[in-house]
């Protein structure tokens, strides 16, 4: 959905100066009546056996590109839709030319596409109202309460290529008086070396598991007890500071907030309107499916053919203050 925004916003500039470049010719013929008559903003750009071609329908096939094209220069965007637009059209006219509309495995297929399109279209418009920014905002604000900052540590590092040049850098940070940034200087062979093995603010997620595990579990001013081994060698490693970054903000979270909604609209939709369905299932061979029996594992009748106990060990009422009846699944 987002490559699809994008493009509708580039695509008029860059269709535009595309047919521009495109109809411009050395000396431009009179105008027919047929091009009087064209609406404007939407020309027709070609005609293929009678068949028009419009700016609306460029456009639209544009929309279809893939992320690589985005940034073609507009003079070889524009003839290069445009011939695929015309191609398409030949086929179409000599298809219904043979009269292979009309067979039977063709009906087929463009039925299940129409169905298809017909899917598509009703949940885009179900799910239409909550992917707007203020429905967005709401749910940012309804889930405030229960988004929370995610830890941060501020470390420095010593890598070395092996455990023994490890532990002699660690004896040597923890003598009195020692300064971790300035061994790590001299000994260090991993980022941040020239920085004291200064590493920032980073989340667990950021560092490879061994190394977040080790440096999460230290307090500001520890170091670790021995050397941690990891892929790219033996590390030492000192926590300096703990915080906890502020949570997101909407416009951090708003993706994250409209694939969720999306998700929850489209669901929500399908199961409202698949149970307000009539629906008849059968067996692989046809036949009608029985209602599942005690050795299934439904509910049996109350005795008497009274309604079964609610959870309150009493009888649900009907309407009309009699029991009501068991409902028949």
């Amino acid at each position: 959905m987002r490559r699809l925004l994008l493009l509708s916003v580039a695509l008029p500039t860059l269709l535009s100066a595309g047919l521009a470049l495109a109809q411009a010719p050395a000396a431009s013929p009179a105008p027919t009546a047929a091009a009087a008559a064209t609406p404007p903003g939407n020309p027709v750009v070609a005609r293929v056996d009678g068949q028009e071609i419009r700016l609306s329908d460029v456009r639209e096939a544009a929309q279809e590109l893939p992320d690589e094209l985005k940034n073609a220069p507009p003079a070889m965007l524009f003839p290069l839709i445009l011939d695929q637009l015309v191609a398409q059209k030949a086929l179409v006219a000599k298809a219904r030319a043979e009269g292979l509309q009309n067979d039977p495995e063709v009906q087929r297929r463009v039925a299940r596409a129409t169905d298809q399109e017909l899917q598509q279209a009703l949940l885009r418009r179900e799910v239409a109202p909550a992917l707007t920014e203020e429905a967005l905002r709401a749910r940012y604000n309804r889930e405030s309460a229960n988004r929370q900052g995610v830890e941060e540590v501020h470390a420095r590092h010593i890598l070395v290529p092996t455990e023994a040049a490890a532990n002699a850098a660690l004896a040597e940070v923890r003598k009195p008086g020692a300064d971790f940034a300035e061994v790590a200087r001299r000994l260090s062979t991993g980022p941040g070396s020239q920085q004291g093995g200064d590493l920032g603010f980073f989340k667990k997620s950021d560092m490879i598991p061994e190394f977040a595990e080790a440096a999460f579990a230290l307090q500001p001013g520890q170091i670790t007890d021995k050397p941690v081994q990891t892929s790219f060698g033996w590390h030492v490693i000192k926590v300096e500071e703990r915080r906890t970054a502020p949570a997101a903000s909407f416009e951090d979270s708003q993706e994250a907030l409209r694939q969720a909604a999306f998700e929850e609209a489209v669901n929500a939709a399908v199961e409202r309107v698949r149970s307000a369905a009539q629906v008849e299932r059968f067996n692989l061979d046809g036949s009608p499916q029985r209602a599942p029996s005690l050795m299934d594992g439904a509910t049996p009748p109350a005795p008497g053919g009274a309604a079964a106990p609610a959870p309150g060990g009493a009888a649900a009422p009907a309407p009309g203050g009699a029991a009501a009846p068991a409902q028949r699944r």
